[in-house]
């Protein structure tokens, strides 16, 4: 077991250190990736009109199972919850407080999806739905629901990267050194 913690943490480290900027990188395409399914979901709804059950996305138009798999959609948000994790150690300031904002929003997306899968395998609904039912879609619509949390996460995420990418200045050390002067 020592060994397996000892190896887990050294690839946190990794992935923090040496490696973060590709994995950042990674988790960006997959978060991207998500994003465009979502899109053009929305797109296929408002502006060509789609009946909702037909509005599948991308990967939904050839492959349709996907898009009412409950497994796909909570394994994506455990792949988020997963990534907004481990590589929150290679944030610090700012950075780091909203990647922790997206972290935290993420981890309430997750319980959400994780009420749908358990209500998917078991044939049980909650809220008197007659469908897997999460406890915000007892009053907002699924799709705009999913569209309004992907981007609560995403937001809060670009905030962050932001701040990483581009830290602002050490307030001015070397006058920190200075002594104050006394009154006159």
């Amino acid at each position: 077991m020592n060994t397996l913690v000892r190896r887990t943490g050294a690839a946190v480290h990794a992935v923090n250190t040496r490696y973060h900027s590709a994995a950042l990188t990674a988790f960006l395409i997959v978060v991207l990736a998500h994003w465009a399914e979502h899109l053009v979901q929305a797109y296929q709804i408002w502006v060509l009109h789609s009946p909702r059950p037909k509005a599948r996305g991308v990967l939904g138009q050839f492959f349709p199972w996907l898009i009412t798999s409950e497994w796909l959609h909570y394994g994506y948000a455990i792949v988020m919850l997963a990534g907004l994790f481990l590589l929150r150690p290679g944030f610090t300031g700012r950075a780091r407080t909203w990647w922790t904002v997206a972290l935290a929003i993420q981890f309430w997306h997750h319980i959400e999806h994780l009420l749908l899968l358990i209500q998917a395998q078991t044939g049980h609904y909650y809220f008197g739905g007659s469908v897997p039912t999460s406890v915000a879609q007892t009053v907002f619509p699924r799709v705009e629901l999913h569209l309004f949390y992907n981007s609560v996460v995403f937001v809060p995420m670009v905030i962050a990267m932001y701040h990483h990418l581009q830290p602002a200045p050490v307030a001015e050390p070397e006058r920190a050194a200075e002594p104050v002067a006394g009154p006159r």
